[in-house]
């Protein structure tokens, strides 16, 4: 699942802003991955954002909740939460945290951006084993995986010509990954209770293990304002699979 959820990380490119992510919006997911031939619902992928006050300052909360259906729990159970907390305007994070349980495997991790968002001061514990603080730095671009997938959606796609790869850098795991982002074209897929809407077309490519082929691994925007992701298509070294819309709500 951690997999499929990099897919929607490498989906950021920097052209200009077009529209702003509103609170109180829910867009949920089914999970498939390709087993023995055939693509099997295995999850449900929940978004969700919302405002948050503190006495000095609101923040657009971010989150992203990844859980396989019950009777997948015995072969691999997944219980994942990341979130982020950013300013609502520029969407510029501030805090970030991640808490993953799949398949008996636990790790948290939480960054705290500093010096303009160009230093992390991380947390992380993986398991029982003790608390590890670190402090790196980061571009002036980049910014956490919660934040990377709302921030695609602010991204004007029409000043793209077809076959047009732009480049991008996206902060996972205390790493920088270079990644590209390439126009495909528009397509109409079907979108859940949206029904059949027309969606650019997207390739993502990008400098690392978790994704395999050419042009084999793919998103699908909507061409509105509210720039929905629609459908995923992902190949990885262990199999194939993808995200489809089922509902969207608040937008």
């Amino acid at each position: 699942m951690k997999n499929i959820i990099f897919i929607f990380i490498l989906s950021l490119i920097s052209i200009g802003i077009y529209s702003q992510i509103k609170p109180n919006e829910t867009l949920v997911f089914s999970g498939s991955y390709e087993l023995k031939g055939l693509m099997t619902n295995i999850a449900q992928v929940t978004f969700r954002t919302e405002s948050m006050k503190t006495s000095t300052k609101t923040y657009m909360h971010l989150s992203l909740e990844a859980a396989t259906f019950s009777k997948w729990d015995t072969f691999f159970k997944i219980r994942d939460l990341y979130e982020s907390y950013v300013e609502p305007n520029t969407l510029k994070p501030s805090l970030y945290k991640r808490k993953i349980s799949e398949g008996g495997y636990n790790k948290t991790e939480k960054y705290t951006f500093s010096g303009n968002g160009t230093t992390i001061n991380s947390s992380t514990i993986k398991g029982t084993k003790p608390e590890v603080k670190n402090t790196f730095k980061i571009g002036a671009s980049s910014v956490d995986v919660v934040t990377l997938i709302y921030k695609i959606r602010t991204i004007d796609f029409s000043k793209l010509k077809t076959g047009q790869s732009m480049p991008f850098t996206v902060v996972f795991n205390q790493k920088e990954f270079p990644v590209t982002l390439k126009l495909m074209g528009i397509e109409t897929v079907t979108a859940g209770n949206l029904g059949k809407k027309e969606c650019y077309k997207l390739s993502i490519g990008a400098k690392t293990n978790a994704l395999r082929g050419t042009d084999k691994n793919l998103i699908w925007l909507s061409t509105d304002s509210k720039r929905i992701p629609c459908l995923v298509k992902f190949s990885i070294p262990v199999g194939v699979g993808q995200l489809t819309l089922l509902k969207a709500t608040g937008i």
